[in-house]
C-alpha cells in the first residue's frame, strides 16, 4: 500500500513538473465553474491582508491547485479500497485544504481589526492635540510618523487626496472604510465638520471631539481589561486541571501499590 501512495506521488510529481498535467491551463478552461466556489468577500479580505496591489486572481487559482493537488493524492492513498465512502473523504479533505487560505484571510482581518479598534482612540487623542494647535490636514500630516503603523498607509493616502484638491468627506470616509471598527465612520465624519468650522465654532467641535474620544478610551481600556481577565481565567482553569489530572494519577498509583501489597 505505502509502495503504491510513494509511485502514485512520484508520477504525478514527474508529469506536473515535466507540464504533463498543466494544471493552470485546466484550472483557466474551467475559471467559470470554479469561480462558483469563490467568496464574495475574498477580493476585499485579501487587498486587507497583501494591500491593493496583490494579485487575488492568482492567490485563488493557487487554492484551487492545492485542492486539486490534495484531492488526486488522497484517491491515489484510497486507490486500493477506493469506495463512495472514501471518494467524499477525499472530496472533503481537498476542499477543506482548498478554504484554508479563506479561514487564514477571515482569520487575519478579525486579528486585525481588533488591534485597530484598541489602536483608533489613543491615535485620535494624539490627534486631537494637534489640532488644537494646527488646521485637521496640517494636524494629520503631522501626526504620520508617530501614529501606529497600522495606519500609516491609511493616513498618506488620506493627505494625498487632500493634497490633490479634494475638499469633500470622501477622503475620510475612504480612510473610515479602510478601517472599519466601531465609530470609525462617525470619528472621521466628525474630524471632516472640525475642520470646516471657523475658530469659534471649532472650540465646540473640538469639545464634542474630546468627549468621544474619552469614550473609546474607556471602551478600549475597559476590551484590554476584559481580555487580561479572560486569559488569567484560562490560565488558572488549565493550572487547576493540570494539578487535578496530577493528583488523580498520584492516589491511582497509590491504590495500585497498595492492591500489590
Amino acid at each position: 500500500m505505502i509502495e503504491i501512495f510513494v509511485f502514485g506521488i512520484l508520477i504525478l510529481t514527474v508529469f506536473i513538473v515535466n507540464g504533463q498535467i498543466d494544471t493552470n491551463k485546466f484550472i483557466k478552461d474551467n475559471k467559470k465553474a470554479f469561480n462558483l466556489l469563490k467568496e464574495d468577500d475574498y477580493e476585499f479580505l485579501v487587498a486587507a491582508k497583501y494591500g491593493d496591489s496583490a494579485n487575488a486572481e492568482k492567490l485563488f487559482e493557487a487554492r484551487i491547485r492545492n485542492g486539486l493537488v490534495t484531492l488526486l493524492i488522497l484517491i491515489i492513498l484510497f486507490i486500493s479500497r477506493i469506495s463512495f465512502l472514501n471518494l467524499i473523504f477525499a472530496l472533503a479533505g481537498s476542499y477543506l485544504i482548498f478554504k484554508s487560505g479563506y479561514t487564514s484571510l477571515k482569520s487575519y482581518y478579525k486579528k486585525h481589526l481588533h488591534e485597530i479598534n484598541l489602536l483608533l482612540p489613543y491615535y485620535l487623542k494624539s490627534l486631537e492635540i494637534l489640532i488644537q494647535h494646527y488646521t485637521v490636514p496640517v494636524a494629520i500630516t503631522k501626526s504620520v510618523d508617530d501614529a501606529p503603523l497600522i495606519f500609516r498607509e491609511g493616513l498618506k493616502e488620506l493627505i494625498a487626496s487632500i493634497d490633490a484638491g479634494d475638499s469633500t468627506i470622501d477622503p475620510y470616509m475612504a480612510f473610515a472604510i479602510k478601517y472599519p471598527v466601531r465609530d470609525s465612520m462617525r470619528m472621521m465624519r466628525l474630524l471632516y465638520r472640525l475642520g470646516l468650522g471657523n475658530q469659534e465654532r471649532k472650540q465646540e467641535q473640538l469639545i464634542v471631539f474630546s468627549r468621544t474620544i474619552s469614550n473609546l478610551q474607556a471602551k478600549s481600556r475597559e476590551t484590554k481589561y476584559k481580555e487580561r481577565l479572560e486569559k488569567m481565567e484560562k490560565k488558572t482553569m488549565v493550572m487547576l486541571s493540570t494539578t487535578g489530572v496530577g493528583v488523580m494519577i498520584i492516589l491511582l498509583i497509590s491504590i495500585m501499590q497498595m492492591f500489590q501489597f
